[in-house]
């Protein structure tokens, strides 16, 4: 009954004045007029209460943040560096003094998703020994005008008010995904993105160096291009930090941050090793591998963490969880095919490449190759590249030798392989030379895209076709035990290599 208690009122009311209307006579239009006056300031009283929500917590009652100190933020040694010597001049305020230094008004944290951004605002708070106060950009973007400046004001003086009250000399603003709120204006006034952000404007000019508590403005977004140049000129967003993904060092780190609190088989487990075969994770996608590797030991009922534990779990990450999916016989064979194909490529322009060669259905693929870590790379020359794109166009090329055509199972494939081609236009590495990219027509880009593509092709199928013996000796046991390890592949090609060159030699 209390359930539909509001509908049961708002329906007799309804009736009533209906009733006051037609029957009576009664005109009932100012009793609309002042029901719908007194409804309009119920919910700006409530748009005001909602104000002084930050984060979801009132006014007064901040949530409890957990210490957290950089020390246990791994990967980011540079980007910690770099805001450990920002927030020194919160800390060391005599020191800033005496050389005239002005306080650091906001920093900003640009960098790829999971990499710790707001991580480490946290650690800056807690390093400060500041209030902290977090937020994202969209919990400021309201259809009615005035509500995002408002919200932005209320932020700012309630940091004030929680410094004071708990005897801090300073407090810290985390604003997440501050693109939605601080994106390049359009000219226009009238709009509540611009409103909302002229208003972080002046709350961060009106920040006065000399008052206390100071408050110190943390902005953190990964498409930095998109913010409007009043918001990053020196004086509001002095510092610009970039958190980038970790190197091999950094992964490491993290992984061990990670594996604290887990059962680790020691004498098994490599994180090294790991952190290799993890070039270009996150380190939101590294505690996710340590999270799943721990799932899969505790499904075997298993007592520790074990490497191949680890390894299921990076495969995981990077293509998804292992389908249920039942293939046709033919379609088994084709995909075998394909990932040999890709295997054998990879094997003959990158020796000792491979690590696994699999026809097991994982998220959207049917099957994969698995390659050995490499070196972290940088920088790449135009014959790694060519190589890249050869080893993508592996599989299609098998499928034209075998069945005279392709599949869609190429699709990502060509996918790569055409952001490889892309990536060598604009960096000088194709017969056109140095060029604009943006000065290339469609026309220009499909027909430079099909010259390199068809080339490589070419080249692809003449490697795969002197090694065809390979396709047909590992493809029924790739097919029966569904898993071909990278040694058992390579003593596959190794051997047929060899008398394919005793046939030539007799």
């Amino acid at each position: 009954m209390l359930k539909y208690g509001k509908e049961i009122l708002i329906g007799f009311v309804s009736v009533f004045l209906l009733f006051l209307q037609i029957a009576i006579g009664i005109n009932v239009i100012p009793f609309v007029l002042l029901a719908v006056i007194v409804g309009g300031l119920v919910y700006m009283a409530k748009s005001r209460g909602h104000l002084a929500t930050v984060g979801g917590e009132r006014k007064g009652k901040p949530r409890p943040l957990q210490p957290l100190s950089f020390e246990e933020i791994g990967g980011q040694d540079r980007a910690k560096r770099e805001l450990i010597e920002a927030l020194d001049f919160l800390v060391h305020v005599d020191q800033i003094s005496k050389f005239g230094i002005r306080p650091l008004k906001g920093i900003l944290l640009t960098g790829p998703p999971g990499t710790g951004k707001t991580l480490l605002a946290k650690a800056a708070a807690n390093y400060t020994d500041s209030i902290y106060l977090g937020a994202s950009g969209s919990e400021f973007v309201e259809m009615y005008v005035g509500v995002g400046a408002s919200r932005i004001r209320e932020l700012f003086k309630d940091a004030r008010q929680k410094a004071a009250k708990q005897g801090k000399n300073s407090a810290v603003i985390f604003i997440d995904e501050i693109d939605v709120i601080g994106g390049k204006r359009d000219g226009g006034q009238q709009r509540e993105y611009d409103q909302t952000l002229n208003q972080l404007l002046t709350e961060l000019d009106g920040i006065h160096t000399t008052d206390s508590p100071r408050i110190l403005l943390i902005g953190a977004t990964n498409r930095k291009e998109m913010l409007d140049s009043a918001l990053l000129r020196p004086g509001r967003f002095d510092r610009h930090i970039s958190v980038d993904l970790p190197d091999k060092k950094g992964r490491e780190h993290i992984l061990n941050l990670h594996a604290r609190n887990k059962p680790i088989d020691a004498d098994d487990v490599s994180l090294e090793k790991i952190a290799e075969e993890s070039f270009g994770f996150s380190g939101a996608q590294l505690e996710s591998v340590m999270n799943e590797a721990a799932i899969y030991a505790m499904r075997e009922e298993g007592e520790a963490i074990s490497q191949r534990h680890l390894s299921m779990a990076i495969d995981k990450v990077m293509m998804g969880e292992r389908t249920d999916r039942e293939a046709t016989h033919e379609e088994r064979e084709r995909v075998a095919l394909h990932e040999l194909g890709h295997a054998i490529a990879a094997e003959l322009v990158r020796p000792g490449s491979v690590s696994q060669v699999a026809l097991l259905p994982r998220g959207g693929a049917l099957g994969y190759v698995r390659h050995n870590p490499q070196q972290d790379k940088y920088l790449y020359t135009k014959p790694f590249l060519e190589s890249q794109i050869i080893i993508a166009l592996g599989g299609a090329a098998a499928e034209e030798m075998f069945y005279g055509e392709r599949s869609t199972g190429s699709r990502g494939d060509f996918e790569q392989a055409m952001n490889i081609v892309r990536s060598m236009v604009e960096s000088g590495l194709t017969e056109l030379g140095i060029i604009d990219s943006s000065m290339m027509t469609p026309d220009k880009w499909a027909a430079v895209t099909g010259s390199i593509l068809n080339e490589l092709m070419h080249h692809a199928k003449s490697m795969l076709e002197e090694n065809r013996g390979v396709f047909l000796s590992a493809l029924d046991v790739l097919i029966q035990e569904e898993t071909l390890s990278g040694d058992r592949f390579r003593t596959l090609l190794q051997e047929l290599t060899a008398s394919r060159q005793e046939a030539i030699a007799q």
